[in-house]
């Protein structure tokens, strides 16, 4: 039997019995990236039909998949997308909240989305009767907290993870165990270009500054090109493979940090399974709820806050585009813009937008600085908060400059195939140098 009080033990249930106890129109929050429950989500998709109407809330999911993306008994609604979520999306399956990663926890607390239940997946409990949240935080605790009902799929590949980021038994009402592996993703395959912006950002960066940077490419090759860096601290949203391997050289240290010294501070986390276990009980990472970790004031008390991000396209005045290509929604607001202005904010601080000069769209390669922002695009980070501008033909400082100064400064890092095109768009535009105009004819001396 069900206990009828958060001071009981919680019942253990086989999956199908555990998805059983939801009603259908609940509102479910599910937890996502490396953490997605996969056997619970095999088991909603199964009694689909039975729960028609219930709403299903989460970042994005990853690893198998198995809610269906057409003719789906669900409204799912998704706070920050991944690939799965994207082919919904684009079928009318799944709707997108535009959220600041930081806001999440609150959306539940507030009772602005009233949970029903809330389903995560925990390490193991220890001999204290505490689950850890493991790889990912960002609104979970707060969703499970939140809700009346909750069930908690415990892995013991799932890494024991300190900080911010627990639950206790008396906080779950069911138990589901399950031993399989996490979502992974592997190293990237390094391209020349994104060596090159590696190394543009590396050479921004000084010794015993803290970065917050993401995971992909150039993130990757960025932290490659940091080794011979000493004493990087890390405060971040996300924390992947090559932070492990940055760790390991003895690059990311945290000695010089001014906030939590000598710990990685993050809210995600996503990478190998050899990242998976160097973290486990791991002291020097520490996870907390997005509403911690994102938090301006937060990243800012950092001296020297390096952020490193990325985008989608960016006009010639600056304006970032990140979550969308044109209309189609590809991802989310996350949490640049508070690492971009957190960073700025930072003294001795800088923020960072890296991107390859072109991109390959359905078969054509395009510039990913643009004349205009694609109709439809959203603006992640104003051309207000904008610092520097990266590509492999080096790098933009915008701040400070007047509109057609920055036109000049990102042309001359847009690829070269591209950079009469957007000569001639930054004049259409106006976007011309100041010029003097001619004065007035004076009259002769002595007249």
């Amino acid at each position: 039997m069900l206990h009828n009080s958060r001071t009981g033990t919680p019942a253990r249930l086989s999956a199908a019995e555990a998805i059983a106890h939801l009603n259908p129109g609940w509102r479910v929050a599910i937890s996502g990236n490396a953490s997605s429950p996969t056997p619970l989500l095999r088991e909603l998709a199964r009694q689909g039909e039975r729960l028609r109407g219930t709403e299903l809330y989460s970042v994005l999911l990853m690893g198998e998949n198995p809610l269906p993306n057409e003719n789906s008994p669900f409204l799912r609604r998704a706070l920050f997308m991944g690939p799965a979520d994207r082919r919904a999306y684009g079928k009318g399956q799944l709707d997108y909240i535009p959220v600041f990663l930081k806001d999440i926890p609150g959306l539940f607390t507030s009772g602005r989305i009233r949970l029903d239940a809330a389903i995560v997946q925990v390490a193991p409990p220890d001999e204290h009767g505490f689950v850890s949240l493991g790889t990912e935080s960002v609104g979970m605790q707060a969703a499970a907290r939140s809700a009346p009902f909750v069930i908690a799929l415990v892995n013991p590949q799932m890494p024991r993870m300190y900080g911010d980021c627990h639950l206790h038994l008396s906080e779950v009402d069911v138990i589901v165990e399950d031993d399989f592996a996490l979502p992974s993703t592997e190293a990237s395959v390094l391209t020349p270009e994104e060596r090159l912006i590696g190394q543009h950002i590396a050479d921004l960066v000084e010794d015993g500054d803290t970065v917050q940077i993401g995971i992909g490419a150039i993130p990757d090759a960025a932290l490659s090109a940091m080794h011979s860096k000493k004493d990087l601290g890390m405060h971040t949203e996300l924390i992947s493979t090559s932070v492990m391997d940055a760790v390991q050289a003895g690059v990311i240290t945290g000695r010089r940090k001014t906030v939590h010294p000598g710990q990685i501070i993050g809210t995600l986390m996503l990478g190998t399974p050899e990242l998976y276990h160097f973290a486990d009980r791991n002291p020097m990472f520490q996870m907390y709820p997005s509403n911690y970790t994102n938090d301006v004031n937060l990243i800012a008390r950092n001296r020297r806050m390096t952020s490193v991000n990325s985008a989608i396209e960016i006009d010639l005045t600056g304006q970032v585009c990140a979550d969308s290509v044109g209309t189609r929604m590809v991802s989310g607001f996350g949490g640049q813009l508070d690492f971009v202005r957190g960073a700025n904010a930072s003294e001795g601080g800088r923020s960072i937008m890296a991107v390859t000069s072109t991109a390959l769209v359905r078969g054509q390669v395009t510039s990913r600085i643009v004349p205009l922002l694609q109709p439809g695009a959203g603006v992640v980070t104003t051309r207000g908060d904008v610092r520097y501008i990266v590509t492999e033909y080096g790098v933009a400082d915008l701040y400070g400059l007047s509109l057609s100064e920055r036109a000049q400064a990102l042309t001359a890092i847009a690829h070269p195939d591209f950079r009469e095109e957007l000569e001639a768009a930054a004049a259409a535009r106006g976007l011309r140098p100041l010029s003097v105009a001619p004065g007035l004819p004076t009259a002769p001396a002595n007249q």
